[in-house]
């Protein structure tokens, strides 16, 4: 996925540098030697291999580098909620107090609710059709309603490492199965609401408070890809995982408008290449190590299952048709998410 941004359309409002500024070399050299230093935040592990923040941090840093960026820029990686849980950060990103964070399309939508387009159950048919779509320009209105109404770029797409499904402590097959059991969603109406119609007792809950309540008792289960599954050992509390594959949910690179307005021109240029190309090597990441996760939860005694996926997209398509009624900008690109075929 592609999201090309020109210094044009950027708008940035950087000052115009004195005169006198310009004419002394002690000056210059001092702003050359400033490195702007990015806070780059995440709420997953830091695993280097299942946990989509620290492997995107890393393939950024392999381009920044690679584009001899490295002196100009001072990258800060903050994993496992270090910052604030999500919700905060997203807070501070819009702030400009946090420059970028790594986290799924969902967190958004609590600042701009029309971004839960993206969680609304079995939209995606599969992450090969995300991006065909995103680059067919799907997700141009989500990115600019997140501009205009929270100062916050999404200046890349890649994946969650995998779909979402429904790990429980018993077996879920159908939405039956499902009743009654307290699954934790993220905080975010879209994703509850679709979990909710598929039968569970859905449950908001920060990520980081995800272990605790299921050592607890107080989740009954969660629904979220295999990777981080394995990077944060829910398998450890819970051993059931059916795969509904309910969402496969985009994950954004956010970063804040007010540290792109402080950038130099050929610097964003540079770094929002370099953010890109860290996206397209996270995708073929994430769609390598999705199977590998699932046999590391089979080698940890969870039990992976089937389940009646009809059923469950049944009683979830009402969900889509109720958005498109409330939010009718929305009906074109879920349309054309919809018509994309990969």
């Amino acid at each position: 996925m592609t999201n090309k941004l020109s210094r044009r359309s950027l708008l940035r409002g950087a000052s115009a540098i004195p005169l006198g500024a310009a004419l002394s070399p002690a000056i210059i050299g001092k702003a050359r030697a400033a490195a702007v230093k990015l806070r780059i935040s995440s709420s997953q592990q830091n695993d280097p291999k299942f946990a989509n923040g620290r492997v995107y941090f890393d393939n950024l840093s392999k381009h920044v580098k690679a584009g001899a960026l490295g002196e100009q820029l001072e990258l800060n990686y903050f994993p496992d909620n270090q910052l604030g849980q999500e919700i905060d950060v997203i807070n501070s990103v819009k702030l400009g107090v946090i420059d970028m964070m790594i986290s799924g399309s969902s967190i958004s939508a609590n600042l701009v609710p029309l971004v839960g387009a993206f969680d609304l159950g079995y939209l995606f048919e599969s992450f090969p059709q995300q991006t065909k779509a995103f680059e067919a320009g799907a997700a141009k209105p989500i990115e600019e309603a997140l501009l205009k109404g929270a100062n916050i770029r999404i200046i890349a797409w890649a994946y969650n490492f995998g779909s979402r499904s429904v790990l429980a402590r018993k077996a879920v097959k159908t939405p039956e199965d499902l009743s009654g059991l307290k699954i934790r969603t993220l905080p975010n109406p879209i994703i509850t609401e679709c979990l909710r119609l598929m039968g569970a007792a859905a449950t908001p809950l920060a990520f980081g408070e995800i272990y605790t309540a299921l050592q607890a008792g107080v989740l009954d289960g969660l629904e979220h890809d295999p990777p981080t599954i394995v990077a944060s050992k829910f398998y450890e509390t819970s051993k059931f995982y059916g795969l509904t594959e309910h969402n496969f949910s985009p994950l954004a690179i956010y970063f804040s408008e007010t540290t792109l307005k402080r950038m130099d021109g050929k610097l964003l240029d540079a770094f929002i290449d370099a953010a890109q190309k860290a996206a397209a090597d996270t995708r073929t990441h994430g769609m390598a190590v999705e199977g590998e996760a699932k046999k590391i939860l089979q080698e940890k005694g969870v039990a992976i299952n089937e389940v009646d996926k009809d059923a469950f997209r049944k009683r979830v398509a009402i969900q889509t048709d109720n958005f498109i009624k409330q939010r009718p900008e929305s009906k074109a690109f879920i349309e054309q998410i919809k018509s994309t075929k990969a």
